[in-house]
């Protein structure tokens, strides 16, 4: 019995972790990559970010309750650069 309420818990909250790819603009060096990386790994429910220079862009994993895309784009801006896409993922090949 026990396991099967484990089973049911890991499958809500996979069901509710989403993750995010951004597109964006204005990202030139190392310094950039680190400073996005930093703002975007500090906020709440975010638990794996991985940010591309060479692709200029963003995949970050999320738990539980997940930032809005509104919240996203805003950490984006407020790390200094211009988010131009931002799609969610089912899974790594699978955009929604």
């Amino acid at each position: 019995m026990l396991a099967l309420f484990i089973v049911l818990l890991i499958n809500i909250q996979t069901a509710v972790a989403k993750t995010y790819e951004i597109e964006v603009h204005g990202m030139t060096c190392a310094f950039c990559v680190d400073s996005l990386q930093r703002k975007l790994t500090d906020m709440p429910s975010v638990s794996k970010v991985q940010v591309s220079l060479k692709n200029k862009k963003v995949r970050l994993e999320t738990e539980g309750d997940a930032p809005s895309i509104d919240t996203l784009k805003q950490a984006v801006l407020d790390s200094g650069f211009t988010p131009v896409k931002i799609t969610v993922l089912n899974d790594e090949n699978n955009p929604q």
